[in-house]
């Protein structure tokens, strides 16, 4: 399958997914398989959760267009997901949902010498993210914070 076909495939599957309000997150083919397998992974624009009906909404349209496409003159099998959950923490929904959970925070080290933090998310506000270390809540101003993710706790 060469580089043109391919973005004539990838045209016509954004443009199927844009009409359902979603956006192709990723997209790989596999022809080294017999059949070639062709993976979607779909979001919606409105960055809600992907279900299994939106999914399945999807894969029927994008089979109908690649076939009347005329793009693929071979077998193929058609994979429809959602990127799934990331243990990054971004949105302030994570924030809620994940209230309590052990995390890992990411500092810049421009005004400390600790890279790593662990403990249990407590809380973010505008200015600061707080977590409860072995049951002390630190503080941490957020222009001190790279990144925050879900993790295990240690001891």
């Amino acid at each position: 399958m060469n580089k043109e076909t391919i973005s004539e495939l990838k045209a016509l599957l954004e443009k199927v997914a844009n009409e359902r309000g979603l956006e192709i997150y990723g997209l790989i083919i596999q022809t080294n398989q017999n059949p070639i397998v062709i993976e979607i992974t779909i979001i919606k624009t409105n960055r809600e959760d992907i279900s299994l009906d939106d999914c399945a909404l999807f894969s029927t349209p994008a089979s109908d267009e690649i076939e009347k496409s005329n793009l693929l003159n071979c077998s193929y099998v058609l994979e429809i997901s959602s990127q799934g959950v990331s243990d990054e923490l971004t949105s302030e929904r994570d924030f809620k949902t994940f209230k309590g959970f052990p995390v890992n925070v990411e500092l810049n080290q421009k005004n400390s010498k600790i890279k790593f933090l662990n403990g249990l998310l407590y809380e973010k506000s505008n200015d600061y993210l707080a977590i409860n270390i072995k049951g002390k809540i630190k503080k941490i101003p957020l222009d001190e914070v790279l990144k925050i993710s879900l993790s295990t706790l240690k001891d």
